[in-house]
């Protein structure tokens, strides 16, 4: 493993967007200057195959370039409502169409392969929220369904096919958000549940996920009061520290879910969220949309591993998990030395 300066170690925990389908200004800044771990890949990314293929592979040649580790190149491709991708490449009808385990393989051997053809490296996949019958959750058009088990095996075969196949899978929205009503997009939902209800139900199919070792994790913007009153899942610290970490045991990688959403943005300025995400023992943060939050966050970060021992202590601890995770499915991507 390649040794990482704060500067470095800073920029691996950020998972960024930006603007425009070729390798331009703004991209050599995020990772020549910034340092950044990751990028998130969106419609306004994406024309042709080729045009893909030589946008990742520009980035990746870049951050070797720099002498950097190679980067996690993400999109959200779940079929269904939520598929970046468009056609040429293969259309599904989405988790609530797929009525045997062998659909789930399907999409996922076949969504790997493309991805990976185009050095797409992680897929923010499967969905692990599990919607109660008769609710109009807001998650009831992209959920496998209202059994937790049927969720579970759902979840861990697309988990599994994805990663067999060398694409990454990120298991979401944790502990999950079945039974919420609000769009956090939009606005911060609140759910008033205990740690129990949870554990009967929507914390099912993660469990079966961290057995999995599945790559990683993202967290949803929702209040769980009964757990935490003030802060929302991906900037609480007794989610994820506490719940996630200590209670579940997983040591993988953690993500937020998009800090520009409604349920973020308007009421917590980036130099609070990232304190808390820090203090929470989460990886990564993602901001999905170019704008001063992405420099403002990576400042944040490098200042708490000068000024913070405690923080610098569990971010080196972050940065070893994400690099970890490089190592195991792009060690062939490592800049030599």
């Amino acid at each position: 493993m390649i040794e990482l300066s704060k500067e470095v170690m800073a920029g691996q925990r950020l998972m960024v967007g930006f603007d425009g389908t070729g390798f331009n200004d703004d991209l050599k800044f995020l990772i020549g200057c910034l340092r950044v771990g990751g990028l998130i890949l969106f419609s306004r990314n994406l024309d042709t195959p080729a045009q893909i293929r030589q946008l990742c592979r520009e980035c990746q040649e870049y951050a070797g370039r720099c002498g950097l580790p190679p980067l996690f190149i993400s999109i959200d491709q779940e079929g269904g409502q939520v598929a970046r991708l468009k056609p040429p490449f293969s259309q599904f009808r989405g988790n609530p169409a797929m009525k045997h385990p062998r659909d789930a393989v399907q999409f996922a051997r076949v969504t790997a392969k493309e991805l990976k053809d185009m050095g797409i490296n992680m897929n923010m996949s499967p969905v692990l929220d599990v919607v109660p019958q008769g609710l109009n959750s807001i998650m009831a058009g992209r959920a496998f369904g209202s059994d937790p088990a049927w969720v579970s095996t759902m979840g861990m075969t697309v988990i599994d096919h994805l990663q067999q196949c060398g694409v990454m899978a990120v298991a979401k929205h944790f502990p999950g958000i079945g039974r919420t009503v609000v769009d956090s997009h939009l606005a911060l939902p609140d759910l008033d549940t205990e740690k129990d209800d949870l554990t009967g139900f929507d914390l099912i199919p993660f469990k079966a996920a961290i057995a999995g070792n599945v790559a990683g994790i993202m967290l949803s913007h929702i209040r769980y009061t009964g757990i935490d009153p003030i802060w929302p899942a991906s900037l609480s610290p007794a989610i994820t520290k506490d719940l996630l970490r200590l209670e579940m045991g997983y040591q993988g990688v953690v993500m937020t879910d998009d800090l520009d959403m409604g349920a973020i943005k308007p009421s917590h300025p980036i130099d609070t969220a990232i304190g808390q995400i820090m203090a929470a023992d989460v990886d990564i943060a993602l901001i999905c949309h170019k704008g001063p939050d992405i420099e403002a966050a990576c400042e944040k970060i490098r200042k708490s591993l000068v000024d913070e021992p405690d923080l610098r202590q569990m971010g080196q601890r972050s940065v070893e998990r994400i690099l970890r995770l490089k190592n195991t499915y792009l060690a062939g991507s490592w800049p030599s030395r």
